[in-house]
């Protein structure tokens, strides 16, 4: 049985999925000035790309263990990065939907983005501790 070490850069992208997991389900926007208060999520718009970029995180993570002994073509710091940067350009464009419709909130009323933005930044964090493990070893 081969065992298996976590990295730190897998740590931390693995900890800013998690967070980015949670944000999606928490409200990314309340408000509206009308009763009742209108409240939308991750799911609500292109938001879900950052969920989908979180889960696909978790499985790059998972997938080495997984898979044995055998290596993996996907098990490259490439991947980490290009799914981080599409879960970044997700935010950024749902951040920007926000912005246009005067919807961007404190975290005191979208408590869920500002958690998926510091998800993704320590996910984008691992990911480059991930490129650097690999250049360096």
């Amino acid at each position: 049985m081969n065992r298996r070490i976590i990295g730190r850069g897998r740590l931390l992208a693995g900890t800013g999925a998690l967070h980015g997991l949670l944000g999606c389900f928490l409200p990314w926007y309340t408000g509206g000035g009308e009763l009742p208060v209108r409240s939308s999520n991750a799911f609500d718009g292109i938001g879900i790309v950052v969920f989908l970029s979180a889960v696909a995180v978790l499985a790059l993570i998972a997938l080495p263990y997984a898979a044995g002994d055998q290596p993996l073509a996907i098990n490259r710091p490439a991947s980490f990065v290009a799914v981080v940067s599409i879960g970044v350009a997700g935010f950024a464009f749902r951040a920007l939907q926000l912005f246009q419709a005067d919807a961007l909130g404190l975290p005191d009323r979208a408590l869920g983005f500002w958690l998926a933005a510091v998800g993704l930044a320590v996910a984008a964090w691992g990911a480059a501790e991930i490129v650097g493990e690999r250049s360096a070893g």
